[in-house]
């Protein structure tokens, strides 16, 4: 199965050797995204909830440069510095995901890039918004 990058400015360029998102087949990977303003390089501020609220617009970027959107979002990870973050991150998560949000896990771990509270990656799917309407 063949495998196509996704690139686009409109969401903070890679800070390693990996690609913003990939395409194989009807899916798409999208890397994880922190809190990162595209245009500064730097962390948002405000907090936990500004840096979740970020790094989902994030993934939406990559979304759209794929031709997709968060109706097609089917699997999500969630990456926490400190899991007394989760409602602060769910309360803004929620908005994003209003009607038949994908499946997810979370985590806690002990650090993230660029000292990060909240990291978050997806996988959508071109069928994905299709089982939504049925």
């Amino acid at each position: 199965m063949s495998k196509r990058p996704i690139s686009t400015d409109a969401a903070p360029a890679a800070i390693g050797p990996y690609s913003q998102g990939i395409e194989s087949g009807d899916l798409v990977f999208c890397s994880g995204q922190v809190g990162l303003d595209p245009s500064a390089g730097e962390l948002v501020s405000g907090g936990v909830a500004a840096q979740a609220e970020r790094a989902l617009t994030n993934i939406g970027a990559v979304l759209r440069a794929a031709g997709l959107g968060f109706e097609d979002v089917v699997k999500t990870t969630v990456f926490l510095t400190d899991i007394g973050d989760f409602a602060a991150v769910n309360a803004v998560y929620a908005g994003f995901f209003p009607e038949h949000p994908p499946a997810r896990s979370t985590f806690a771990v002990a650090g993230l890039p660029k000292g990060a509270r909240v990291e978050i990656e997806a996988i959508a799917s071109r069928h994905g918004h299709d089982a939504a309407r049925a």
